[in-house]
């Protein structure tokens, strides 16, 4: 299993995914030799700190700030943590398109009950070209 894999299925909860588009990200940046080149971009699985130091270094924000905005609008973001669809994309005509996405997990908490009680939460957290931010969390193997 790959590290998004692991990810994706709650076994890398100290680890958070920086997901960073080609249109956002230099061609001679760092990011693209320690990351996993996608269709559209680069995705990075990294312990905690070293992801949200990346996430800074490579946007510019802090990784809880860009967090706590995006949760004010949820929107959906797609598994492979590299796509998603933004909340404002049908009131208008600009393009809608991911250029970053940050992501990490919370481990089961029955005490804290809703989503949190059902497993595993994978929060996800998307910057769209537009300048809008957003959020989308899930269970660990909830389907789509």
């Amino acid at each position: 299993m790959s590290k998004l894999e692991t990810f994706l299925a709650g076994d890398r909860l100290d680890d958070v995914v920086f997901y960073l588009s080609d249109a956002y990200l230099d061609d001679d940046s760092r990011l693209r030799e320690v990351g996993t080149e996608t269709d559209d971009g680069v995705r990075l699985v990294l312990d905690g700190e070293t992801g949200r130091s990346a996430f800074q270094a490579g946007t510019g924000m802090g990784a809880m700030e860009f967090a706590k905005e995006a949760m004010a609008n949820e929107g959906a973001i797609a598994r492979s943590l590299d796509d998603g669809e933004c909340p404002v994309a049908e009131a208008d005509d600009e393009d809608h398109d991911v250029r970053f996405v940050f992501a990490f997990a919370e481990g089961e908490n029955p005490e804290v009950g809703g989503l949190y009680a059902e497993g595993d939460v994978v929060h996800a957290y998307a910057h769209c070209t537009c300048g809008e931010s957003y959020s989308h969390k899930w269970v660990v193997g909830e389907r789509a």
